[in-house]
């Protein structure tokens, strides 16, 4: 599998005026949010093993769709990179592919192109345009048979191939509740973040989505809460002596992995077994 992180990826394309969904990733962060990031990586790096130069290779999914796992996966890819690793966002979310959209980059060949053996890895292979560092890959033309195509023989000689050459690989795959594709690379990846966004998602969602991760022997590396109150708080006096602000707030750690088993015990309970 010829498939390496080219010397010279290409560029994304300039953009003057930025989207909202622009506005929530990179450097165009509020220091609140981009301090939580940091907090984000932090605990990541330690809950992986430190295996010498091997890259470390993470899934991030949720359990309903619109949770933010998209803008989860690109910041904490740029906070990783800030500290000199290499990084690859890989867009594993075929049916509904988002990542062209919010960095300018072209949306096909992706990653589904290079799995039907239609393209090669170099030419798919995307600077984001965010920090130094980090690189993307589109999910490409939408395909009939996602699960298919990530179970494949060759998604594993992609991920191998592609490991030579970046420090760190990050999946952005669907919710578990509506397929199973986050699922189907789970042995491929080191271990899975899971995104709960605030006042949305039900308990007995999350408690099926943590069943099916640990039926699959996935290690779950944390709960990234977003659309949170959290930080609003804590940072309120540097809004108020800097005019720090922001409007999306992320919280990860104790707190939340207490909410999924919380939410896992409610769950149980209410199903009278």
């Amino acid at each position: 599998m010829n498939v390496k992180r080219p010397e010279n990826v290409t560029p994304a394309a300039s953009q003057t005026a930025l989207t909202p969904e622009q506005q929530r990733i990179g450097t165009n962060l509020s220091f609140a949010v981009s301090e939580a990031y940091k907090l984000l990586r932090a605990n990541i790096m330690f809950s992986l093993p430190n295996d010498g130069d091997r890259c470390r290779v993470i899934g991030m999914t949720s359990s309903m769709p619109s949770e933010g796992k998209s803008t989860t996966s690109l910041n904490l890819a740029c906070s990783i990179a800030e500290t000199g690793k290499r990084v690859l966002v890989i867009e594993g979310d075929m049916r509904l592919p988002t990542m062209s959209r919010r960095l300018g980059v072209p949306k096909a060949p992706g990653l589904s192109n290079l799995l039907a053996g239609l393209c090669s890895g170099n030419e798919i292979i995307h600077h984001s345009g965010l920090v130094d560092g980090l690189d993307v890959m589109t999910g490409g033309d939408i395909p009939p048979n996602p699960s298919e195509l990530l179970g494949s023989e060759r998604m594993a000689k992609v991920v191998e191939a592609l490991s030579k050459g970046y420090d760190y690989i990050i999946f952005d795959m669907p919710p578990i509740s509506s397929v199973s594709d986050a699922l189907v690379i789970s042995n491929l990846v080191d271990g899975m973040c899971v995104v709960v966004r605030r006042d949305y998602c039900d308990q007995q969602t999350l408690a099926d989505t943590v069943r099916q991760l640990e039926f699959q022997h996935v290690k779950i590396l944390g709960f990234v809460f977003t659309y949170s109150e959290v930080l609003k708080k804590k940072y309120k006096k540097y809004k108020k002596g800097y005019g720090y602000g922001y409007e999306y707030g992320y919280g990860y750690g104790s707190s939340a992995q207490q909410a999924a088993k919380s939410s896992s015990k409610s769950a149980s309970g209410g199903t009278g077994k």
